[in-house]
């Protein structure tokens, strides 16, 4: 038995999916309303709050491995409940930032929960990706009301991720032999920037995206209001203020895991060019 927590999220959902696919099971995904969940058929949706670690009781019943994306409840007894229900096995989302921004709040949380995942007493598999596809949903409502979008330092080229590339390297973590114990730092298969994103937008909607480079003092102002001061900081730290080569380097670890070539930002634009329409 594999549960997948987060599973109506970015990656929670595109894993379900993989694993279901590949014909493995028995799978459960985990969503706190059960009644507003899609998710594959033969795919058992169990409801439970990582908030409150004792709900967690009936859906961990005999569950062998969890995929766990942290943060959404208190890890330290989340991971105590799963051990003490039987899991042997967890995979964990952490951030890149860990290793090149460790200095940092986020970072920090990230690296704290990876010591707690690693002290469990289960065996375990750390993903560290990189900047994620899906965090350009943030121009959404600025693209789809026609309105200018205003980023600092618009021309740091990240190797942005697909969400379902960390879904497929978890997927191979969680089904097959080799991954205990490991910790895979996961990529996009090339760097793009935030102008260069916003122009692959544009010609997804075939129209033009007006863009417009700001300082970091602006662009601070609507990302405290957007996610607190110091992940605001965080943010332009990593994109811009204290970027390093590390961050910028492409890492081959999806492809060579998965045996396919990492999803690139078109890709995920192609997919999911509604939402800013």
């Amino acid at each position: 038995m594999i549960l997948v927590a987060g599973a109506t999220g970015n990656i929670g959902s595109s894993l379900l999916g993989e694993l279901r696919a590949s014909g493995v099971g028995p799978l459960r995904g985990l969503t706190r309303n059960a009644a507003r969940a899609t998710l594959p058929d033969g795919v058992a949706v169990v409801e439970a709050d990582l908030a409150r670690p004792a709900s967690l009781r009936p859906a961990l019943e005999g569950v062998r491995s969890l995929f766990l994306v942290p943060h959404l409840g208190p890890d330290a007894d989340i991971l105590r409940a799963a051990r003490l229900a039987g899991v042997e096995h967890v995979v964990s989302v952490s951030s890149l930032t860990v290793r090149t921004h460790p200095h940092l709040g986020p970072a920090a949380e990230h690296l704290a929960v990876e010591r707690l995942v690693q002290d469990s007493g289960m065996a375990w598999t750390i993903l560290r990706p990189t900047q994620f596809a899906s965090n350009a949903l943030l121009w959404a409502d600025t693209i789809r009301e026609f309105g200018t979008v205003r980023v600092a330092y618009a021309d740091t080229a990240l190797p942005t991720i697909h969400p379902a590339d960390i879904a497929s390297v978890a997927r191979v973590a969680l089904t097959e032999p080799g991954h205990h114990g490991a910790t895979y730092e996961l990529t996009g298969p090339a760097p793009l920037s935030a102008r260069q994103q916003v122009a692959t937008i544009a010609t997804a909607l075939g129209r033009q995206v007006p863009f417009a480079e700001v300082s970091r003092g602006e662009a601070h102002a609507w990302m405290v209001a957007a996610f607190g001061p110091e992940a605001a900081d965080a943010v332009l730290d990593v994109t811009g203020g204290d970027v390093n080569d590390e961050l910028l380097r492409v890492r081959d670890t999806v492809s060579r895991l998965t045996g396919a070539p990492g999803r690139s930002f078109q890709q995920w634009v192609a997919e999911n060019v509604a939402a800013f329409r």
